[in-house]
């Protein structure tokens, strides 16, 4: 082919569509939202807004899954489990959005009804049209093709793959095994089955089910964080009160921004390490754009 005519042919295809553009020049950084305050109905609409307002994620007639973290028996105030303000933020949001129906649940290593009780997230729902706040149901788990790099099939919670937008709310915590616990682990809480099993090579196992079951929105809960003695904690003294709240479409990024909260570095936790490496968003945050909102 002569010069002339390749050059030809790629300004066609430039102007043909847009996916050459996006191998010509670097895609739009990774965007975290970052916002603090005591109400935490406000920072939740800032921190979504920052991200471009929640009608950028809900559209009118989505079912939503909002995914806390209600996986211990805990009170809110051990930091162990999800804010219930924040949750009721998030649904409001969702509901004003026009979602038809916004759904919340998780899979506890606890009690189920001691751990949602306890959680404080059904009582700040509770007479909300059009949520619901229900323990997952056994029959509901289907055994699903991941052909990942641990895992090749788990049960994971149908209403969770069949709903138009997912929405990742973990809370900042220590934990024992990982470090930390953030959003990437956060969803082991629409897994099944034998999750022990995962712990031996948890990092590209939860990589596997990350890269199978998109978050469309991470929002990590640090208005209180636990430094210690995760993931369960049990004592105020392992308690930080930050009053934030940290939100992405890309939940490495967030995650990486999160770690900083604790004086780590996101390259010290395996999970986010090995989310970055497995393509699932940005650990360095040099790269990502942050904004205060």
């Amino acid at each position: 082919m002569k010069r002339r005519d390749f050059l030809k042919m790629c300004g066609s295809s430039l102007l043909a569509g847009n996916w050459l553009v996006k191998d010509l020049w670097a895609k739009e950084p990774s965007v975290v939202a970052v916002s603090e305050g005591k109400d935490y109905a406000q920072i939740t609409k800032s921190v979504i807004d920052a991200l471009g307002g929640i009608k950028r994620f809900v559209k009118a007639g989505d079912i939503v899954v909002v995914k806390p973290n209600m996986g211990w028996d805990r009170k809110p105030e051990f930091a162990a489990t999800t804010h219930p303000l924040v949750m009721r933020a998030i649904a409001e949001e969702c509901l004003k959005a026009g979602a038809k129906r916004v759904k919340v649940f998780d899979n506890p290593c606890n009690d189920p009804r001691r751990s949602y009780e306890n959680s404080g997230i059904p009582a700040a729902l509770k007479g909300m049209d059009n949520v619901e706040v229900k323990q997952m149901e056994e029959e509901r788990y289907k055994k699903t093709k991941l052909n990942g790099v641990v895992l090749k099939e788990w049960e994971l919670y149908t209403e969770a793959l069949s709903a138009n937008v997912f929405i990742s709310v973990p809370i900042a915590k220590h934990h024992s095994l990982t470090g930390l616990t953030l959003a990437c682990k956060n969803i082991m809480g629409i897994m099944g089955g034998n999750r022990g099993y995962i712990h031996r090579e948890i990092e590209d196992a939860l990589a596997d089910v990350n890269s199978a079951v998109k978050s469309h929105l991470i929002i990590i809960d640090a208005t209180r964080i636990l430094t210690n003695h995760g993931p369960t904690g049990g004592s105020l003294r392992d308690v930080k009160v930050l009053n934030k709240l940290i939100a992405s479409t890309d939940m490495v990024a967030a995650d990486a921004y999160a770690t900083g909260l604790f004086g780590l570095k996101p390259a010290e936790i395996a999970i986010t390490a090995t989310a970055h490496k497995r393509g699932l968003g940005e650990i360095d945050l040099s790269k990502v754009k942050v904004v205060k909102a």
